[in-house]
């Protein structure tokens, strides 16, 4: 891999259903799928990492980045989330990060994430 990169899709309902296609179609290419939780302030980014398309070295990471609140009750997005990475072979990954608004902009925030992946072994090392 010669470049990891998270793609922001939104924070809606509709988006986490282009999440949710994203993995149904790229099921083969499905990487890993992830739930990060932020603890204190109790926001959930669902994200999906795909393998590069063909010879390319690009491995995308797209993300619903704090969209969702985490209320005890898994909520109906949550669901149809694992629901596509389970029927592509997937069992989405919780991974604890600290929220978006302790960094001073989203590029920082994103490479913090990065290494935390990279560091367990959940997305490749560059080469």
């Amino acid at each position: 891999m010669n470049t990891q990169r998270f793609i922001e899709l939104g924070e809606g309902l509709g988006d986490v259903f282009e999440l949710c296609e994203l993995i149904r179609t790229n099921s083969g290419r499905l990487h890993r799928a992830f739930i990060f939780t932020t603890g204190e302030s109790g926001v959930l980014s669902l994200a999906a990492a795909f393998d590069p398309a063909g010879e390319g070295n690009f491995m995308p990471i797209y993300i619903c980045r704090e969209g969702i609140r985490g209320s005890g009750k898994e909520s109906a997005r949550v669901t149809r989330f694992r629901e596509a990475a389970t029927q592509a072979g997937a069992t989405p990954i919780p991974v604890e990060v600290r929220p978006s608004k302790d960094y001073s902009d989203r590029d920082q925030y994103y490479r913090h994430i990065t290494g935390i992946l990279r560091l367990n072994h959940l997305i490749p090392p560059l080469r």
